[in-house]
């Protein structure tokens, strides 16, 4: 004889959505104690912020900063440079309207955001670039001429060698 059992589509997410009722009861009661004891506490809204995911490379002559920003219109997006500080920033608005449907899971997240990132001094902020494809931000900032690496051959010494005044005999 075969046992049969109904399957419920929905189930795993009625039970991982029990779980997050259950997380935020505890952690409602973490939040009043921490009130209680003095401690600066700051709930976590519904509407949680978000920051895109961030890389920053070097070259040998500028440096590349790359940034994860799917479903980001080029015109919601600003990225300036000044005083060694890069900043992008910008909004993801919301992709859908769930008027009128129910919502089973809403994991992504929208609003404004703001990433800034200190790069080195010594950049050409007038030849920085910055161009879009399938999501990724990347931006070109090129080197100064005298921030590129200088190699000093080192010499090998004869006799005595003046170090910060002192005479001092090789391999003494």
């Amino acid at each position: 004889m075969t046992n049969m059992t109904s399957w419920d589509l929905f189930e795993d997410l009625r039970s991982a959505q029990d779980e997050v009722l259950r997380m935020n009861r505890v952690h409602s009661h973490w939040v009043d104690l921490a009130t209680y004891f003095g401690q600066q506490f700051e709930p976590r809204t519904s509407a949680q912020v978000w920051a895109p995911t961030v890389d920053i490379s070097e070259r040998k002559d500028a440096y590349l900063v790359t940034a994860d920003l799917p479903g980001v219109r080029t015109e919601d997006l600003e990225i300036t440079f000044e005083d060694s500080l890069l900043t992008i920033q910008g909004e993801r608005h919301r992709m859908g309207d769930y008027a009128g449907e129910k919502v089973y899971r809403a994991e992504s997240r929208y609003g404004a955001f703001r990433r800034s990132i200190t790069l080195p001094s010594h950049v050409m902020a007038d030849a920085i670039e910055a161009s879009v494809q399938d999501g990724i931000l990347r931006i070109m900032v090129p080197k100064a001429p005298e921030a590129h690496t200088k190699h000093i051959q080192v010499r090998a010494g004869k006799g005595k060698t003046a170090i910060a005044g002192t005479a001092v005999k090789n391999g003494a």
